[in-house]
């Protein structure tokens, strides 16, 4: 068994990455070890035509505004019985919660994210200190579904200028990118 919480070094993302660990921005780490919450205004981009009539459900769904107005994301982030947690809230609506299970290690190994009845398959490239997510996998409830059926997704975080740069994109075939949310968040006083 593993201590993991406030004030641990050992979670669940530091051993995933073992030596490797060290290629992440020092704010990464400092994040992926004691947790944090960030926060920041948010841009959300929907495809144009058919792609934005898409993209404005999917964000529903997700509980994602799906208007075009300014927002604000609150992400918390924190470790627990060998998981990472994020909490996310857009604006002060309803919370999009994920948990990341790890499996094997860096750089073979991956996570599966579960956000309600979907389960993906992510692995992680390290670019620049920051932490890109790639989708290889995912499954509906116990259904596997087949990588071409799925949405190519792009998703990450980087430091820059002190802050947290996030950004996440939706693509489909064909319609090209449907919706997509990013913003630069900075830590909430004390999670620095």
């Amino acid at each position: 068994m593993h201590p993991e919480g406030p004030g641990s070094d050992d979670t669940a993302v530091s051993r995933w990455f073992g030596p490797a660990f060290a290629h992440l921005h020092p704010q990464l780490q400092a994040l992926h070890r004691r947790g944090g919450t960030l926060q920041g205004p948010l841009a959300i981009r929907f495809g144009r035509g058919p792609a934005g009539v898409v993209g404005r459900r999917l964000a529903r769904k997700l509980g994602i505004p799906a208007d075009g107005a300014a927002h604000r994301l609150h992400v918390a982030i924190h470790h627990a019985d060998g998981l990472l947690h994020w909490d996310r809230r857009f604006d002060d609506g309803a919370r999009f919660v994920s948990t990341f299970r790890p499996y094997g290690h860096w750089p073979d190994g991956g996570w599966i994210e579960e956000t309600g009845a979907v389960a993906l398959r992510l692995q992680v490239d390290v670019v620049d200190g920051g932490w890109q997510w790639r989708c290889i996998g995912a499954q509906l409830g116990r259904w596997p579904v087949p990588l071409w059926l799925l949405p190519r997704t792009r998703a990450g975080k980087r430091v820059e200028a002190g802050d947290y740069r996030f950004d996440v994109s939706i693509a489909l075939p064909l319609l090209g990118e449907v919706l997509g949310y990013g913003g630069l968040l900075r830590a909430a006083d004390g999670d620095q």
